[in-house]
């Protein structure tokens, strides 16, 4: 049975890390791997810089991606011997970018998104793979379009599992197989992506595909915590959570774990270890179906850059069924999700990801049937578990525009401000 390994931009930023990632793989080096890596560092931001600039004429998208050029390059100096194929793959991978740079911006500024910002894992992986090649552990290298089959909702893409499924399990036949995270393909060979960190979903196709072992996140901290440690004191480390508890942490914006990776896992009943690369044989957490006991300790995750979107009736007539239904007609035609909701007799108002792109357009959609107020540069903080006390401490001093409260979980939308060394 494989293994899915997953390691993020932090694991192989810079060559230090690439080494200790090379390090970590050959020790498992007997073990069927199917390893998924993201963009190197902060590629990804990188790339959609130069996808401002090539959309919003703001920069030359040119000399954006030549920042992105000499970041790998250095990579590439400090690994390969100067006459090393690999830089003629990575500058051919560059040549794509520039080819799209030569074209006049496509209407879907999604669909421009997929064809440049995926390139970065394309990279990350050409390099991986050479590199363990070089210190002796062998692998093939697979073409995420060749594994995961979407639709062309480009930047969130649907998967077709069926397809998916059978093209996985025809294409992962080697010991160590390297493929990218967050890409997908199209019916019509077009290049998907399958959402912002969207690299541990990848892992978690392939895994159910396969029916693997189990599947290992490689991150920079010990593993899931209940909130995160460089804003909070108490944070604590957690051992075994159950795959429901993970469900919500992630789909309430915890970031060591993408939203969509848990359920396909708990469909097959695969178990998920979240480790740090940089203490690899420390135990980080586990989630799993069956846990006997788990702490109720409270979990507080915070999601930035939100905008609050309160929505009325033109004639202040009460909200009823079929204005909601508008509502979230126009949300799914922006692809817009909701992170939390609350209705009133005359306003309904949702909290969401601020995307620059995105949420102008719903407004402009919404303005025609409603009125439409919004409040920007917000955060929403969620609390599991919580308790009377640690609240009372968190909302110290913060401005709190909504709040709902269920048994289990306390929501806050709060005007955003710095949150540092806070103690619950």
């Amino acid at each position: 049975m494989y293994t899915v390994f997953k390691f993020g931009g932090a694991s192989i930023r810079d060559v230090e890390n690439i080494i200790n990632v090379g390090d970590i793989l050959s020790s498992y080096d007997s073990d069927k791997l199917v390893i998924v890596f993201s963009a190197m560092g902060k590629v990804t931001n990188m790339l959609e810089g130069v996808l401002e600039a090539y959309v919003q004429r703001n920069a030359d998208p040119f000399i954006v991606l030549k920042e992105v050029k000499d970041f790998h390059e250095n990579i590439l100096n400090d690994l390969f011997d100067e006459k090393h194929v690999i830089f003629d793959e990575i500058n051919n991978l560059f040549v794509e970018i520039e080819w799209v740079l030569e074209e006049e911006p496509n209407q879907n500024y999604a669909y421009d998104y997929d064809q440049i910002v995926s390139i970065g894992e394309f990279l990350s992986t050409k390099i991986m793979g050479a590199y363990l090649q070089q210190i002796g552990f062998d692998n093939s290298i697979l073409d995420a379009r060749d594994l995961i089959k979407t639709d062309n909702s480009y930047r969130n893409a649907k998967v077709d599992w069926k397809q998916t499924t059978s093209y996985i399990k025809n294409h992962v036949k080697e010991m160590h197989c390297i493929t990218q995270g967050f890409i997908g393909c199209t019916s019509e060979n077009f290049t998907t992506t399958l959402g912002r960190e969207g690299s541990d979903f990848s892992a978690a196709i392939l895994a159910f595909s396969l029916q693997a072992k189990e599947v290992v996140i490689w991150k920079d901290v010990p593993g899931m915590m209940s909130s995160d440690p460089n804003h909070f004191e108490n944070a604590q480390l957690l051992q075994r959570i159950p795959f429901d508890e993970a469900i919500e942490l992630a789909y309430f914006g915890a970031k060591v774990i993408h939203p969509k990776t848990i359920q396909p896992l708990k469909k097959k009943q695969i178990p998920l270890f979240i480790k740090s690369f940089l203490d690899p044989t420390s135990k980080g957490s586990e989630i799993t179906e069956v846990v006997t006991t788990y702490p109720n300790i409270p979990s507080i995750i915070i999601k930035k850059n939100q905008i609050l979107i309160s929505i009325s009736d033109t004639s202040l007539s009460f909200i009823i069924e079929t204005h909601i239904s508008q509502i979230f007609s126009l949300l799914a035609k922006h692809d817009v999700s909701v992170n939390m909701m609350q209705n009133s007799a005359v306003s309904f108002s949702i909290c969401v990801d601020d995307d620059k792109y995105k949420i102008p357009a719903l407004i402009v959609d919404l303005q025609y049937d409603f009125q439409v107020y919004y409040n920007k540069n917000l955060s929403l903080c969620t609390i599991r578990h919580y308790v009377e006390g640690s609240v009372n401490k968190f909302l110290k001093e913060k401005e709190v525009l909504l709040e709902q409260k269920s048994r289990n979980t306390l929501q806050l939308v709060v005007i955003d401000k710095d949150i540092c060394s806070i103690t619950y």
